[in-house]
C-alpha cells in the first residue's frame, strides 16, 4: 500500500476528502496524489498529527496505525491512584479493585 493510499483510507474512515484534508493542512490542490513512495518529511508528519497515526504507518513500515506512544492507550496501571476504572460507566469500587489486583497476581493454582 502506498502513502497515498494509506491516507486516503484514513481520511475515508474520518469522512474527509483528500481535498478537504489538504485545505485543512494548508497544501496546494493535488499535493498528496503525488505521495506514492515519497512525501515531503514535514508535510508527512502534518497528516500523521492530523490522524493521530505515526509516520511510520503512513511509510508502511508499522501495519498499525497507532502512534508509538500511544500504542498503550488504552492501558491502566491498577496502582495509580490517580485513574479512576469504570465498568459499564459506573466506577469501580476499590474492594474490587483490590480482589482484580489479587486475581491478577495470582496463579491459576493459587486460586
Amino acid at each position: 500500500m502506498t502513502i497515498y493510499q494509506r491516507i486516503k483510507e484514513l481520511a475515508r474512515l474520518k469522512g474527509v476528502s483528500i481535498r478537504e484534508l489538504e485545505k485543512q493542512l494548508g497544501f496546494s490542490n493535488g499535493a498528496i496524489n503525488k505521495w506514492d513512495v515519497k512525501a515531503p518529511s514535514d508535510k508527512l508528519e502534518k497528516v500523521a498529527n492530523y490522524f493521530n497515526v505515526s509516520t511510520d504507518y503512513l511509510l508502511g513500515r508499522d501495519a498499525s496505525p497507532s502512534k508509538g506512544k500511544d500504542k498503550g492507550a488504552n492501558v491502566v496501571d491498577l496502582k495509580n491512584d490517580d485513574v479512576i476504572l469504570t465498568y459499564e460507566g459506573k466506577p469501580i469500587p476499590p474492594e474490587d479493585l483490590k480482589l482484580i489486583q489479587r486475581l491478577m497476581n495470582s496463579t491459576r493454582n493459587d486460586l
